[in-house]
């Protein structure tokens, strides 16, 4: 039993396995007794209308914290974070993007980045609007890095969409390219960091480089000419293959004593 899990979402599962091992890999050293869940929050059944099921997905999550005995939910996603706090339940969400800056980074990652000749301009996902202390904990984490960093135009309370906010894509294609295509023309460089994959994936689709930044901590420096990780979430398969592969490697990590 914990009071503390990890839970690191959908879309992050989806896109990097290896980047959700990693990060829970060093939570587990700071909370060793820290616990994880990999399970849909019901999001996306909320955005639709279809309030029921949204209930029904809610309340195996809840059980499944319920069985761990958690009081607080580290979440990497900031639609889970949104959600849980809703949520009304016994567990308090803590972002990882707020929580690191308190724990710090790990020694290693600490100004790895500074010789980088790259200035990523940072793209707030919609559901951070009023989330100051968020915003400000992913500029921290770049600045440790050692990357040099750009706000666009329409930046941290007065974000702009991605286009993939409220279930746009499935629902009209076409609005959701003209949002996104509305979004990276803002930006004033050619590097984008996201804290949200669903985020990223939209941005890859109309041809920017964009990484998540746990590709920034965990990943290979990034110079001028070297391009951003593949598009998985494109693939439905390859998606929901990474996610088996995250699932397996959180409870390796979690198995570890």
């Amino acid at each position: 039993m914990s009071n503390k899990v990890f839970m690191p979402g959908c879309s992050l599962p989806s896109y990097s396995p290896e980047g959700v091992a990693s990060i829970a890999k060093y939570l587990k050293e700071v909370y060793p007794d820290m616990g994880a869940v990999q399970k849909c929050c019901g999001k996306p059944t909320s955005a639709i209308g279809q309030t029921e099921l949204f209930k029904e997905r809610y309340g195996q999550l809840q059980a499944d914290f319920d069985k761990l005995a958690a009081q607080e939910v580290i979440v990497a996603c900031q639609s889970c974070y949104a959600v849980i706090k809703k949520s009304g339940g016994n567990q308090k969400p803590v972002s990882l993007w707020k929580l690191l800056p308190q724990i710090g980074l790990p020694a290693e990652l600490i100004g790895k980045a500074k010789n980088s000749d790259v200035v990523f301009t940072i793209h707030d996902s919609c559901s951070t609007r009023y989330e100051s202390e968020l915003q400000a904990g992913i500029r921290w984490i770049l600045t440790e890095l050692g990357y040099q960093i750009a706000e666009p135009e329409y930046t941290k309370e007065n974000t702009r969409c991605c286009g993939f906010g409220g279930m746009v894509v499935p629902a009209n294609p076409d609005v959701a390219k003209r949002v996104i295509q509305r979004r990276v023309e803002e930006f004033k460089t050619g590097h984008v960091v996201v804290y949200c994959s669903a985020c990223r994936a939209s941005m890859m689709g109309v041809g920017t480089k964009a990484w998540h930044i746990l590709d920034l901590m965990f990943g290979p420096v990034v110079m001028n000419g070297d391009e951003p990780p593949v598009n998985v979430l494109a693939s439905p398969v390859k998606s929901w293959f990474n996610r088996y592969k995250a699932k397996s490697g959180l409870i390796k990590c979690m198995s570890v004593d």
